[in-house]
């Protein structure tokens, strides 16, 4: 029997195991839409633009490890896209993207809502293709599967023309594939692997340096295994948070330019960095010249393009990081003693003696304003034991959730890393609450960035996906303000939001639940509340306005080189009415 090209789509998608589709319709794609509407096995969560479908099929993706998948029409649907597929391939997210297009017969001719796909994506997806015959569809839904989830993962982006959609053929989906030129390699080399474990075994002041690429491997045991069996400290990337326990006595944290002072002091000063699934970038590496002076490095990546692109590397091995670990330990296993513990002892003495001078710290009176850090370690305090995905978006927050929220499982922890794509938080947790409707996922968010994509409030009441909202309300773009205070002398140029919507009562006109806390006093049972709730929930908490994140490496600098706190000058500016509308005056003043 023949199919049509939107049946074949769905019978294909079907095969990959897909469950869930986040789409927005157009007029090019209206009969893959009104096939859809015809079956029961997929479903289709209708977004209210399609940046949010492409962010909740990532949030799907991060939150399974399995491919996100989006569908949207030409033209402004595809433009409007565009966002979420750089930033998934920014952060090597598994995701499949099919896009409407004009007739092949109009391609080129400036048709009605045409726009140039394959252009448009080639700079921000792993792949693209674009289908002109209904015989190749299947085929090429196949690849793109096959391409966005091997190797490095990414977005593919798959362009169906409305004729192709509509045009028949015998049904055939292929079992396997064979791409030339594309065999990612995931055994790494013995010997190089082999060089590794008695770099290892030598090492006085190791260190670990574990990224994104080690969640989507799925080499958390091996990590863990590694880390105990070598005693080695571990240092995560901001993609990389939840890939080793968060509270584990071996755990440094978040390095980088927000990242704790033992996981930067550490890095700087090691004299063996072993990358894992990382990829120097810059907000890791700081000041290129003066990275890791002292030290020898090992990078485990299975993108060779990635080793050595922006840091010299001494022991490269190309492989996924899942494989390689479990050949590394099974020679360390045989080669690892007591000596190695004596060896790093004055290493861990200097690590505790950081630990214990500079902690993450802030002070919270019981009658000031309320401080993020506060909100941030307080909703995981109160709901750990309950294994929560939590998703962020961009900003001042984003850090104070990766600094106080101690994830102890990969794929728990959502957030935009290589983009910084602020309406990323909200849809990326309406993804994963998708995917797993009975969990808690919890949307940590900036009054700016929640306003990026508030749309979705819509999407997120009409599927039923509960999740929790929790709006760390400055009334600024925090991160922006941060560094105008540092760095500009103060000028808050575009930043001051000055009229921020009523969080609760716009929740509760979407027929979500809007809830506040402007007291200390109050936060715990808010939250609690909110938690309780099996609705869409919106948590509005006004904070400190004027409240930095810390520690912070300024821009180029070294790893070593972090502020810690405000400068003199700016607890001055800050303590004066100048800077402070009067609303803010008494909160200032109190902090």
């Amino acid at each position: 029997m023949k199919l049509n090209g939107s049946e074949i789509f769905i019978e294909s998608l079907k095969r990959e195991g897909v469950k869930t589709i986040f789409a927005l319709p157009g007029g090019v794609v209206l009969k893959i839409f009104d096939m859809l509407h015809q079956q029961k096995d997929l479903e289709v969560i209708l977004t209210r633009h399609e940046q949010g479908a492409g962010h909740m099929a990532e949030g799907y993706a991060k939150a399974t490890g399995k491919a996100g998948v989006a569908l949207v029409t030409s033209g402004p649907g595809m433009t409007n896209v565009i966002t979420a597929l750089a930033d998934a391939y920014m952060d090597s997210v598994p995701l499949v993207c099919f896009s409407g297009q004009v007739p092949t017969s109009l391609i080129g001719n400036d048709a009605f809502q045409e726009a140039d796909n394959i252009g448009l994506s080639r700079p921000c997806t792993k792949y693209n293709f674009l289908v002109k015959d209904v015989n190749d569809l299947a085929m090429t839904i196949k690849e793109a599967f096959y391409i966005a989830t091997t190797g490095r993962p990414g977005p593919v982006l798959v362009d169906i023309p409305k004729d192709v959609s509509m045009a028949k053929t015998e049904f055939v989906y292929p079992n396997s594939v064979s791409i030339r030129g594309y065999n990612p390699t995931y055994e790494g080399n013995k010997w190089q692997i082999k060089q590794a474990a008695e770099a290892i075994m030598k090492a006085k002041k190791p260190i670990l340096y574990v990224g994104g690429g080690a969640v989507f491997s799925g080499a958390a045991q091996e990590l863990l295994e590694l880390a105990e069996l070598t005693q080695i400290p571990v240092d995560m990337t901001l993609m990389g948070l939840g890939i080793f326990p968060g509270e584990h006595p071996l755990s440094m944290g978040m390095l980088g330019m927000h990242g704790t002072y033992q996981a930067n002091m550490a890095m700087h000063y090691s004299d063996l960095v072993i990358a894992i699934g990382a990829r120097f970038d810059d907000r890791v590496t700081g000041k290129v010249a003066e990275f890791c002076p002292h030290a020898k490095i090992i990078h485990v990546d299975i993108d060779p393009t990635s080793i050595r692109k922006n840091i010299h590397v001494d022991i490269p091995i190309v492989g996924d990081c899942k494989t390689v670990l479990r050949e590394l330990n099974q020679i360390l296993r045989a080669s690892v003693n007591g000596e190695q513990k004596e060896l790093r002892k004055p290493w861990w003495d200097q690590i505790h003696e950081w630990q214990r001078n500079h902690p993450l710290a802030y002070q919270q009176d019981a009658d000031g304003p309320i401080k993020p850090q506060h909100v941030v370690k307080r909703l995981y305090e109160l709901t750990k034991d309950r294994d929560p995905i939590v998703s962020t978006d961009v900003g001042q927050h984003q850090m104070w959730a990766a600094q106080y929220f101690k994830l102890a499982k990969p794929n728990r922890w959502l957030t935009s890393g290589g983009l910084g794509t602020m309406g990323f938080g909200f849809p990326a947790a309406m993804g994963a609450q998708a995917a797993f409707r009975d969990r808690l996922v919890l949307c940590i968010a900036g009054d700016g960035s929640i306003q990026m994509n508030m749309q979705e409030m819509a999407t997120a009441v009409v599927s039923k996906l509960p999740v929790k909202i929790i709006v760390l309300n400055n009334r600024f773009h925090g991160m922006v303000r941060q560094w105008q205070d540092l760095f500009y002398e103060g000028r808050y140029a575009s930043s001051d939001l000055e009229n921020t919507p009523d969080f609760v009562k716009l929740a509760e006109a979407y027929g979500a639940v809007g809830l506040r806390a402007s007291k200390v006093a109050d936060l715990d049972g808010v939250l609690k509340e909110a938690i309780a709730v099996d609705k869409p929930v919106i948590v509005d908490v006004p904070t400190y306005r004027f409240e930095n994140c810390y520690p912070m490496i300024p821009a180029g600098g070294c790893n070593h080189e972090m502020i810690l706190e405000d400068p003199p000058e700016l607890k001055k500016k800050q303590a004066g009415a100048g800077k402070v509308t009067p609303e803010d005056k008494d909160t200032v003043l109190t902090a």
